[in-house]
């Protein structure tokens, strides 16, 4: 079995000189570190006292959902001579909260994917459920990861 180590690092940087005195006086602000990579400004969701215009946690999940399963696609495609000329997905989820704690229950990639001839379509289609299976960050999560595709192609079958 191969292994592969990744490392980040988060920096506090909310606090607006009280610290952590009470619930409402620091901010949420934060940044993601990883070396080699533009940093990551960062907080919580706008519901949970945080910087609606700043990247969230729950953000990250979702694209990485996303990503994962788009890079498994698109080499599940190139192995099997399907062209996929354009891709583009929006990912959905749902976080549900109970009891002041919350978790991700539900989550639904909705991938455009356009190919180069029509007679790829049906097979492109297919590819999303060998990519799920595939896909690091899906294997790596307590709910299901559905998938609604779309497929059109550049030119149509003689």
């Amino acid at each position: 079995m191969a292994t592969h180590h990744y490392e980040t690092t988060i920096v506090w940087t909310g606090n607006n000189g009280e610290g952590t005195s009470s619930y409402t006086t620091y901010e949420r602000s934060h940044v993601v570190l990883v070396e080699n990579k533009p940093d990551l400004f960062c907080s919580s969701d706008k519901p949970f006292r945080g910087d609606g215009t700043k990247h969230n946690p729950e953000d990250f999940l979702l694209s990485a959902l996303s990503s994962c399963h788009m890079l498994w696609y698109l080499h599940l495609c190139a192995d099997a001579g399907i062209i996929v000329t354009a891709y583009t997905d929006t990912a959905k989820g749902t976080l549900s909260i109970e009891n002041g704690s919350g978790r991700f229950t539900d989550a639904c990639l909705y991938p455009m994917v356009t190919v180069k001839e029509s007679w790829m379509i049906a097979k492109a289609n297919a590819l999303h459920h060998d990519a799920n299976q595939k896909c690091f960050i899906a294997n790596s999560c307590n709910f299901k990861v559905r998938h609604e595709p779309s497929c059109i192609a550049e030119t149509k079958a003689i």
